[in-house]
């Protein structure tokens, strides 16, 4: 998947201050869009398939969402509505 651009980011999110680049690999800036849920904050992110990612999507293949750790934090999954014409 690629980081996709996100309309009105707040801020970008960067590594964990603990992030060792040489053991786990590169951890890029993620934008993100600050915004209240009827569950209290939240952070929305967004995402884009690559074009072997979609097409194994529309062959019926899942999404998967790997947290890293021993605790799973709340999350939410979903998808967006397509972009308009000219977007």
């Amino acid at each position: 998947m690629l980081v996709a651009r996100i309309p009105n980011a707040t801020r970008v999110l960067g590594a964990p201050s603990d992030w060792d680049k040489s053991k786990q690999g590169a951890c890029c800036g993620l934008p993100i869009q600050d915004m209240d849920t009827s569950a209290g904050p939240g952070m929305m992110s967004l995402w884009e398939p690559t074009p072997d990612e979609l097409a194994r999507l529309n062959a019926g293949a899942k999404v998967s969402l790997i947290v890293l750790g021993t605790a799973h934090p709340p999350v939410s999954l979903s998808v967006g509505m397509p972009p308009k014409e000219g977007e």
